[in-house]
């Protein structure tokens, strides 16, 4: 059962993101969650209580010039994962990962990994 419930939570995370509506995570955010950004890399930020993480993902949210194309969301008991690209708006773009998990019916940690820019390795010959 808790697989479904983590499903239903990420999939309403997800939509908050892909309809620029931040009003519909107020909800899904547990008092005591945690959340790791992807920046500033290498250890990214972290963000720790209802107030702060519901913050910055409104923010994130109410951005009508970037936006999330989310690749695959998988749920697993009360943990989950999200693969998704996140476009800038001005053509470039980033792919990463969040691992998240559900007490609760809310979440209650999130952390965010991406791929990075920088110097490719060479393909073997």
């Amino acid at each position: 059962m808790q697989t479904k419930e983590t499903s239903e939570i990420m999939r309403r995370f997800n939509q908050a993101f892909l309809e620029h509506n931040p009003a519909i995570l107020e909800d899904l955010v547990a008092p005591d969650c945690v959340m790791e950004s992807i920046q500033p890399a290498p250890n990214g930020t972290r963000y720790e209580g209802y107030d702060v993480c519901l913050a910055f993902w409104q923010a994130l949210a109410a951005d009508s010039v970037s936006y999330f194309e989310v690749e695959d969301t998988v749920a697993m008991d009360d943990r989950a994962i999200i693969r998704w690209r996140f476009n800038f708006g001005d053509g470039g773009s980033v792919r990463g990962v969040n691992l998240m998990r559900v007490r609760d019916g809310r979440i209650v940690e999130a952390l965010g990994y991406s791929k990075s820019p920088g110097q490719a390795a060479p393909l073997p010959a």
